[in-house]
């Protein structure tokens, strides 16, 4: 059995420190490459957030190609009894975008470690400056789509009781008063939590402890799907990985997020 078997899916900075010569670990940065440079939690191997994203116009957020994929995951050592253990330098957006990822291809061991690399800092940990190479060898994997809703799954599905849509772009973007698309405004009762307000600036960028709360009184509850989005499924991989981490048991990604929704012509938008 994993050393990581008991742990729930969002960590603290002492569960991974004396974790960190476990054979099943790969340790993902989701920084930046100079701050990667500068020094990491040692043994992490860094990932070019954009190489988690299709990167193409209108929609850039959307999944990446299979053999994108497959490249990779083949370059960090994936297998099927690795532990993954994500963490970025910006509270969860990046890191929270990267678990999605290990949904889509149908692996569940990973952790989150809260506040990323300012709760690392935050408590004197050491920082690494050496660079992991890239493994060796190919993997094939298989997708599932049942993490993600399409445009088209979720214009069928607006209007359902059991529905939740989480917009994580600021308020200036969900009202319309700020346009980065060629409609304005959101997506028909979807309710506006802007990403960073999830973020306790207390505790070194950690999920805030009242979310649960929070949400309810958004109208977000377990007993609904949540599907979340922002722009790019960037700021949204943040409350992605809030919902996962609370255990609600229907979280999907709109991945196309309002970079395709603002910019097809048969989608319905509110201001």
């Amino acid at each position: 059995m994993t050393v990581f078997a008991a742990l729930p899916l969002v960590i603290e900075p002492a569960e991974l420190a004396e974790r960190l010569d476990a054979p099943d670990l790969i340790l993902v940065d989701l920084t930046s490459s100079a701050r990667y440079a500068c020094g990491h939690i040692p043994g992490a191997r860094f990932v070019d957030p954009k190489r988690t994203q299709l990167g193409q116009p209108p929609a850039p957020g959307l999944l990446p190609e299979l053999a994108q994929l497959e490249q990779l995951f083949a370059e960090l050592g994936h297998n099927p009894n690795a532990v993954y253990v994500i963490y970025d330098d910006e509270g969860g957006g990046w890191a929270g975008r990267f678990l999605w990822l290990l949904d889509v291809i149908g692996h569940s061991q990973y952790h989150y470690l809260d506040g990323g690399l300012h709760a690392w800092l935050a408590e004197d940990r050491p920082l690494s400056t050496e660079q992991a190479a890239a493994r060796a060898g190919t993997v094939t994997l298989t997708l599932d789509d049942s993490p993600t809703a399409s445009r088209e799954y979720l214009q069928s599905r607006l209007g359902a009781k059991d529905l939740a849509i989480w917009d994580a772009r600021s308020p200036a973007e969900y009202s319309g008063d700020k346009a980065l698309a060629a409609k304005a405004g959101h997506i028909p009762g979807a309710v506006n939590f802007e990403w960073t307000a999830g973020m306790d600036p207390a505790r070194a960028l950690r999920i805030r402890q009242d979310m649960p709360a929070v949400l309810a009184s958004m109208g977000i509850n377990p007993d609904k799907e949540i599907i979340t989005h922002c722009q790019t499924h960037h700021r949204s991989g943040f409350t992605y990985l809030v919902a996962k981490a609370l255990g609600y048991p229907r979280v999907k990604a709109y991945a196309g997020s309002w970079g395709e929704w603002g910019n097809h012509p048969d989608t319905p938008v509110e201001r």
